[in-house]
Parts: structure tokens; sequence; C-alpha cells
């Protein structure tokens, strides 16, 4: 037992200690914030913020279904950038492929507005996982044929990946006649709702990729390969693999994943796409991937966690006064204490605790000629 309570804290500790740092400097911004305005030094301000925060989240069955919904974008994206670094790759395209994702499913949706739903659902989804593995692909195989970094490229697609949203939102996909840019309504492609007034059946399908993501890594003969690839690809190629081809499909798998999330917010909560389409659900899968560490169940809690600021930052703002832009303070300083993981370390005296960042160390010193670190 108490091998076993040392294991999960060396699993748990430096997420817990991110996330507790991050609500003390979320604090200190709050009274600060306040005081410069107003004059007064109000400390209990802070724990009305935190209070309505948690309220406006998980206080009422129509908050639980609102944090569920806005999870599952976070925890399809977690599993995509998951899934890069255990092969090694940092996909910081997650973002453009989830707009990718979006565009695909919205163009299929359209046509099939009128259409049964029973072909309508499945065909606009599957357009977007498409697209989004088509966008994952390209990054993929300039890094495998040319040496490209994927960091590099898929920034650049990014950028790419927004332009082309605009232009088709401005152009064929634009609604005659409409006061601003805008595509139809998706109709009968939208995600039914079974549970409240928005519960989709993303919140189904979603978990069960993080079954099938957790299968693949570690029951399957490729998930190991991936692995095998990330930690070390000298010895995947001297075992007979080919790091090449499976950095290509790792990418590519990825980027289906992030444009299922993708297709899955269209689908499921905005139906409809503007030319100013804009989400942050791309970057922030990214802290959902480290503070998961990678991990299935991991990833699961980081993304309800995020949904969960997400959801309850209007309530936040609407009785404590503290502007919802503080869920994104709470989120970047979470990744600024994964990344400064050396430091948090040394202060708190963690043996053996990692994040999720050590495979794509191993596999960018690889590449690169230098030593590897593990």
């Amino acid at each position: 037992m108490s091998r076993r309570l040392s294991r999960a804290w060396r699993i748990l500790a430096l997420p817990l200690i991110s996330i507790v740092l991050s609500v003390l400097v979320g604090s200190v911004v709050i009274i600060a914030s306040n005081w410069l305005v107003t004059g007064e030094l109000d400390p209990g301000l802070a724990i009305d913020a935190f209070s309505s925060l948690v309220e406006g989240s998980i206080g009422s069955e129509a908050a639980i279904v609102n944090t569920l919904v806005a999870s599952m974008p976070l925890l399809l994206g977690g599993l995509s950038v998951g899934l890069a670094f255990k092969g090694g790759l940092f996909n910081i395209g997650a973002q453009g492929q989830f707009m990718m994702g979006a565009l695909g499913a919205v163009i299929v949706g359209v046509q099939l507005r009128e259409g049964p739903a029973v072909v309508a659902i499945p065909a606009a989804l599957a357009a977007g996982m498409v697209f989004g593995a088509a966008w994952g692909f390209i990054p993929g195989f300039l890094k495998a044929t040319s040496g490209a970094h994927e960091v590099v490229t898929t920034i650049m697609l990014n950028f790419i990946a927004l332009a082309i949203l605009a232009a088709a939102v401005n152009g064929p996909l634009n609604v005659e006649g409409s006061a601003s840019p805008i595509t139809p309504d998706v109709g009968n492609a939208s995600l039914p709702v079974f549970v409240g007034l928005t519960g989709h059946i993303g919140i189904i399908y979603a978990p069960l990729m993080a079954v099938l993501y957790g299968f693949l890594l570690f029951r399957t003969t490729r998930g190991f390969e991936i692995r095998i690839a990330g930690s070390s690809p000298d010895a995947a190629r001297y075992a007979g693999m080919s790091p090449k081809r499976l950095i290509i499909w790792t990418m590519t798998v990825a980027g289906l994943l992030a444009g299922m999330a993708g297709a899955t917010d269209l689908l499921g909560t905005t139906h409809q796409m503007a030319s100013s389409y804009a989400t942050t659900v791309g970057f922030d899968s990214i802290a959902v991937a480290l503070l998961g560490r990678t991990s299935p169940i991991g990833i699961v809690l980081a993304a309800l966690l995020f949904g969960a600021l997400r959801t309850g930052s209007d309530l936040m703002q609407i009785q404590a006064g503290v502007p919802a832009e503080l869920v994104g303070v709470l989120q970047a300083t979470i990744l600024f204490f994964l990344v400064a993981s050396p430091v948090i370390k040394r202060l708190f005296r963690l043996k053996g605790a990692r994040t999720g960042l050590e495979e794509t160390t191993t596999f960018t010193s690889t590449y690169g000629g230098e030593a590897t670190i593990r």
C-alpha cells in the first residue's frame, strides 16, 4: 500500500501542485486588480470569485451538463496532443486541425441539413475527421521526408487553416443577404440532445475515444511502436520499425482526433460558422494533455477541469464581478508551472515526479543530433 501511494503521489504531485499554485496566482491577481481599481484590499473577493466559479460549473444539473459539453472538444483535442507526445511529436497544430474539422463538418452538414439525421450526422462527423486527418498528415509527411520540424509547420498551418475557413465562409458557404458572412444551419446534421438543453451525444462518444486511445497505446502493437519510436527512434529502427512511417501515421491520427473535436463543437454547439469563427480549444488542448500527463484518465480529468473553468466563468463575472478572462490566467499559469517542473521539483523536493514533456524532449534531441534526455 505504501508503495502504491508513493507511486500515485509521483504521478499526481506536479499536476496538483500546478493547480494549487495557479489558484494562488489567480487570487493575487483578483485582489491586486480590485485594489488598484477601487483602492480597497478585499481578500474575500477571491473566495467569492472561486465559489461562484464552482457554482457555475457544477452547482446544478444544467451547469454539470454544460461543463460536460464544454469538456468534450477539449478531451478530444487533448487526446490529439497526447498521442503526438507519445510519438515524440509536439502537435501545436491541433488548433488548425480543429478548425479544419469544423469546416469539413459544416460543409457536409449544410449539404445534408434536410436529409435523414441517421445519414447526415455520421457523414458530417466523418468529414470533420477526414479534414483534420488531412491537416495532420501534412506536417507528419514533411517531418518524415524532409526533417521539417513539426512545431514550425503546424504553426504555419494554423494560420493557413484560419484563412481557408474565412475564405470559405465569405465565399461559397455564405448565406445570401446575411448581415455578416455566416453559413446556413447544419439542420438535421446537428448532434442530437439527450440530456438537458445542451447535452448532446458527444458526451458519450468522446470518453469512448479516450478508452480507444488507451487501448491503442498500451494494448496494441502499433501503440507499442509509437511509444518506442517516441522514446528512441534509433532503437525502433534497430528493431525493424519505420520511424518515418510512424511519424506520418501518428500525426494523421492526431489530426483526426483534433478534427473530431472541431466537428463535435460545430455540430453539437454552434451549428453554423461565421467567418470570425474563433476558439482556443486547439491551444488549450496542449495544457490538457500536459496536465493529464498524456494518460487517458489524466486527459479526461484535465478536460473536465478546463471545461468547468469555461462554464463557471460567466457566473463568476456576474456574481463576483471578476472578469471571465481570469480563466485564461488560471490556464496559462497551470501550463507555466508544468513547464517549470524542474523548479517545482526542487522547491517541493519531489523525487521521481514526472510531467508529460519527457517524450518530446527525447524525440527532439535524438533527431536534432544531441544526446537523448529521459
